[in-house]
């Protein structure tokens, strides 16, 4: 096994178990699968975090959709879709799916998160959608979540949780984390009987702003390349007398 896999399936077990200690999971109900190469990893069925050992990290290959694995346990249940958005979403390299509670419960109204704060847009949109309800690890659900995900980086899922993609795990993690914030202020908001919901114009600014977020000038080296000038008055008059 190259090292760089091996790393990225410690990475996958590091952030299972960030799930549970950061409150958006319970137990092993959560998964997460990461792109590396040509294949899929992701975090086997129904085994307890805190066992699991970079070799029980199943294998699947992206171009294989007819759910093979390699490695000594099977993969998540929830493994389709996972493979579904790591086939055809070139921007995903890695998936978290939970049950945190305030996304699980906006779910079980089957209630979309609308531009309630101006963190949507991290998401890609002026909402998140909440995908339609089908048992767990079917195709139909599989189906229906990718759809939820069109030009989105999570989504919820009717009657059962969510996912977030991401460039990176860390990334997938942070959307993760900020999707189960948002939907707990969304919440709160509901309780008031009173919110506002930002116009398509203003999440649409902010979707543009963060693409220069955290990014730096490039620094102006040029002044150190340009010839300097001729020297001149009393260096000038030195230079004559001389």
């Amino acid at each position: 096994m190259k090292k760089a896999e091996r790393e990225l399936r410690r990475e996958i077990i590091a952030r299972c178990k960030e799930m549970n200690v950061n409150g958006i999971n319970q137990g092993t109900s959560g998964n997460i699968s990461a792109r590396f190469e040509d294949r899929m990893l992701i975090s086997p069925s129904a085994t307890p975090y805190d066992q699991l050992e970079p070799d029980m990290i199943a294998s699947m290959a992206l171009e294989d959709t007819s759910g093979a694995w390699e490695g000594p346990l099977k993969p998540s249940t929830e493994w389709r879709f996972h493979h579904a958005l790591l086939r055809e979403r070139p921007d995903a390299a890695a998936v978290v799916h939970a049950h945190p509670t305030y996304c699980t419960t906006l779910a079980i109204a089957q209630m979309e998160i609308p531009a309630c704060h101006y963190m949507i847009a991290a998401f890609g949109g002026n909402n998140v959608r909440c995908a339609g309800y089908a048992r767990f690890g079917t195709e139909e659900l599989s189906a229906m979540a990718v759809e939820a995900m069109r030009e989105r980086t999570a989504c919820l899922m009717a009657n059962h949780g969510m996912i977030a993609i991401g460039e990176s795990l860390a990334k997938a993690m942070w959307r993760a984390v900020e999707l189960e914030t948002i939907a707990r202020q969304y919440f709160l908001s509901l309780q008031l009987q009173r919110h506002v919901i930002l116009t398509d114009q203003q999440v649409d600014e902010t979707i543009a702003a963060f693409k220069g977020y955290g990014v730096q000038d490039e620094p102006d080296t040029t002044a150190a390349r340009r010839p300097k000038p001729a020297r001149k008055g009393a260096a000038a008059k030195r230079t004559r007398a001389a």
